[in-house]
């Protein structure tokens, strides 16, 4: 068994005779053995019984062994049992890598980085684990588990930064292990999304009374298309700066003449936005 750790094993005394019986003392001897019984001395009637719990709780490396003895007024007043035990060598858990990197990502944006866990020497049993950030999420692992000697596991750790920016966490993983929490460096770079522009421009309409222009736009060729600009735009000339990296959008103009009645679609032009 672990060192730190403890185990209890029962043994019941009954009284088979037909005469009551006097335990006088019942102990323990040994390193690292302890007893729980009623108190002493008790008297057992024909056919009773008790139990003595005995608990093993290891103080060294190696094996132990010590005595359970019991003194009574029966016919075998000296009773001795032997009590073995030893301890078992806990094993040690491996993290790798020792560092995830996970490079720039687009704020809002998420990546994934995988690692695996490896039990060395002896069995180890993880009862946990988590990040010391909610920016990066651990997956892919299903716990509490327990590794054999050798055996690993892996699990998934996604980066979603909030910010832009350097940022690092630890991710650590609790066990019995003697090296618990062992853990791995979390290290990602939060990258603001870039400001992409589309800038528009067309030839003034030929018409005397055209006092100004709209301008549509759609996210599928043909439309359907909605006006962008608020205000009716003076010149032939137009900045769309609300647009998002890696769509595609598409532009067409109207002329608006001075009774506010406004000409057909001009030609469709697109635009797609470069990621990020």
């Amino acid at each position: 068994m672990a060192k730190n750790k403890s185990s209890q094993l029962s043994d019941t005394l009954t009284n088979t005779g037909t005469s009551p019986v006097t335990i006088s003392a019942a102990s323990v001897s040994g390193a690292g053995f302890s007893l729980s019984a009623p108190v002493m001395p008790m008297t057992l009637a024909a056919n009773q019984s008790v139990t003595l719990t005995v608990t093993f709780a290891p103080t060294g490396a190696g094996s132990a062994s010590g005595t359970l003895s019991v003194t009574s007024t029966a016919a075998d007043s000296s009773l001795s049992i032997t009590l073995t035990g030893a301890e078992t060598p806990q094993g040690q858990l491996a993290v790798t890598p020792g560092t995830l990197q996970f490079g720039n990502v687009l704020v809002g944006a998420s990546a994934s980085v995988t690692g695996s866990v490896k039990a060395n020497q002896n069995p180890v049993t993880i009862s946990g684990a988590g990040s010391s950030s909610g920016e990066f999420v651990l997956s892919g692992i299903s716990l509490p588990m327990t590794l054999n000697a050798g055996q690993s596991a892996s699990f998934s750790v996604a980066f979603t930064p909030a910010s832009s920016g350097s940022t690092s966490a630890t991710l650590s993983f609790m066990s019995d292990a003697t090296d618990s929490p062992a853990s791995s460096t979390l290290v990602g770079t939060g990258q603001a999304p870039a400001q992409h522009d589309v800038d528009l421009s067309w030839n003034a309409s030929s018409s005397s009374d055209v006092i100004g222009y709209n301008v549509y736009r759609g996210s599928a060729s043909g439309g359907p298309y909605s006006q962008i600009n608020s205000a009716l735009e003076a010149s032939t000339a137009y900045a769309d700066s609300s647009v998002t990296s890696g769509s595609t959008y598409y532009y067409v103009t109207t002329a608006v003449a001075q009774d506010g009645s406004e000409s057909i679609y001009s030609n469709e032009v697109g635009a797609a936005i470069p990621t990020p």
